[in-house]
């Protein structure tokens, strides 16, 4: 079987398939007695959920704890516990209420996709266990003493459940669903666990059967010879060689610098991105200082928040992704949006910026601020830009906060058309390939059903990456690339050959694209990505690209 290697590693033994779930409280279900009494059960009841997800945070440490912290915040948002309520007045029982209140804010995260739609998964996980103590039920557990490490398999995982994994006790998992920027996904490489999602048919390997995964390609094979367990060591043996023999800034074998980034969410994940080497931030997630607010942030609280992550790289390049909110994702202290029957082409990113341009000022203010007195090079872009216009005048709003290197990402297939326009008008691009994927292809980047028309091997999706590279180039301007997509190796080699000029990507992936680079020249990175772009086909391509690229072996990738 074949899924997405969120992971790298190799990882083997015998099957555990956590398939037990959390049936849904029947439509309609009523309750007997008094509403009070039904208030206080669920009160209770999310209490007792929020401060057990504290809890698991605290003994995991790390991005666990921060990740698992806001899980235990949602769980007790006073929208979410009104909500609730509001149905136990309306005659529904506890775990149904529950169940309807979770499905207003799932619907929301679902409809926005990306980064935010892959959090669907952990609300659901987040329902089920106040279900389960409402209706007394045993949430699925994990062995606590196993003969030997085992290979975890599973429809989906939660962070609570991850945040616990303990690489003693599992020798990698392996998931139906989730994505490369889900929790699932951000967890397994901070605890160092091969791992590999989107692999259907996941489910269906027996209890106890052996398998073999390998993080890195996503190749997850049941009942591995000897042999086949010997050469997966043997070649994840010589990636680790590599890797430590393989330091300092990205470079291509001929010395063609690509400064390789990290991309955050918040200060709170830059340990592992200075571990890894990062050489700066490629792509600076800052809708999580905002989203589980019930006022705008303060102005010292966002300066705080920048200056941290400038400080961390004197000399070093950090990008910041403005805020990307709007009716798919609420913001309580604004005016609530009309509802929009299709979230994810909205009024969201700059559109939602240019409805309520306070809150743009006030963040491009801060960011100013921040800069002042640091030595890190401050790039600022807005996301979800489709014309040259509104380039334009994103620009100038920049300029007028005293901002001076000012970009846009390129997600929106007009946006890669036209790049030619729109590079004119600002200091830089940088190109989410994740978002430009769906958009390109009409597929929801959360269904795994759609997962092959995600893949950043379509050659369609290279040559829109192509096109809008080139329009930069052309023009003298700086061209990133900070989708999901940089992670991989190969892909990055090919990112490079088609013009990026910086890759951003999770900080656990740093040091194999590292290697990768330093085994290749410039020219044979740019023979790859015409031979992929030549394919017809996302596995043909993957494959001429790996032909012109033959220090992938020496790594053994």
């Amino acid at each position: 079987m074949r899924g997405v290697g969120v992971s790298p590693g190799i990882g083997h033994g015998p099957a555990y398939v956590l398939s037990v779930s959390v049936p849904e409280p029947p439509a309609g279900a009523t309750y007997t007695g008094e509403a009070d009494d039904e208030k206080e059960r669920v009160t209770a009841a999310l209490g007792q959920v929020a401060g057990e997800l504290e809890a698991r945070g605290n003994r995991a440490g790390g991005e666990a704890k921060e990740i698992l912290k806001a899980q235990a915040l949602i769980v007790e948002d006073p929208g979410l516990v009104v909500g609730v309520k509001s149905l136990i007045d309306r005659g529904l029982a506890a775990p149904r209420a529950v169940y309807e209140a979770f499905a207003k804010y799932r619907d929301m995260l679902a409809g926005v996709g990306g980064y935010l739609g892959e959090r669907v998964a952990d609300l659901n996980d987040l329902r089920d266990r106040v279900i389960a103590l409402l209706t007394g039920q045993a949430l699925p557990g994990l062995p606590t003493d196993p003969v030997e490490p085992y290979v975890l398999i599973a429809r989906d995982l939660a962070p609570a459940d991850t945040a616990l994994l303990h690489k003693d006790y599992v020798a990698a998992f392996v998931t139906e669903e989730g994505g490369p920027t889900s929790h699932t996904a951000i967890l397994a490489r901070s605890l160092g666990v091969p791992a590999v999602v989107a692999c259907p048919g996941a489910l269906n390997v027996p209890m106890g059967a052996r398998v073999l995964v390998d993080g890195t390609s996503g190749e997850v094979r049941q009942e591995p010879t000897d042999s086949d367990v010997a050469r997966a060591v043997s070649e994840a043996s010589a990636r680790k060689r590599a890797l430590r023999e393989t330091s300092g800034p990205g470079r291509t074998s001929d010395g063609f610098e690509v400064p390789l980034l990290a991309n955050i969410g918040g200060p709170g994940e830059l340990d592992a991105a200075l571990a890894h080497g990062a050489e700066g931030i490629g792509l600076y997630r800052t809708e999580f200082l905002f989203l589980d607010k019930d006022h705008t942030p303060s102005a010292e609280e966002q300066e705080r928040a920048y200056r941290t992550v400038l400080e961390a790289f004197p000399g070093g390049k950090v990008v910041v992704r403005t805020l990307d909110a709007g009716a798919d994702k609420p913001l309580p202290f604004l005016p609530p949006l009309a509802a929009e029957p299709n979230p994810a082409l909205g009024e969201r990113g700059l559109r939602l910026f240019r409805r309520f341009p306070d809150v743009m000022r006030s963040q491009l203010s801060a960011l100013a601020a921040a800069a002042e007195g640091t030595y890190a090079q401050l790039d600022v872009m807005a996301p979800m830009v489709a014309t040259a216009e509104e380039a334009r005048w994103f620009a100038e709003q920049c300029r007028e906060a005293g901002l001076t290197s000012r970009g846009v990402m390129i997600e929106i297939p007009a946006a890669a058309i036209r790049a030619e326009s729109l590079v004119t008008v600002v200091d830089f691009i940088s190109i989410g390939t994740n978002d430009l994927a769906q958009y390109t292809f009409a597929a929801d980047r959360t269904l795994a059903a759609l997962g092959r028309l995600q893949d950043a091997w379509q050659p369609a999706l290279l040559d829109l990456v192509a096109r809008a590279a080139t329009a930069a180039s052309d023009n003298g301007k700086p061209c990133g690339a900070c989708g999901e997509s940089a992670a991989d190796p190969v892909m990055a080699c090919v990112l490079v050959g088609l013009g990026a000029t910086t890759l951003s990507m999770s900080p656990s992936a740093l040091p194999t694209v590292r290697a990768a680079l330093a085994e290749h020249t410039l020219g044979e990175c740019e023979l790859a990505a015409q031979a992929a772009r030549a394919a017809t086909t996302p596995a043909h391509a993957r494959a001429a690209a790996r032909s012109c690229l033959l220090g992938l072996a020496r790594l053994g990738l």
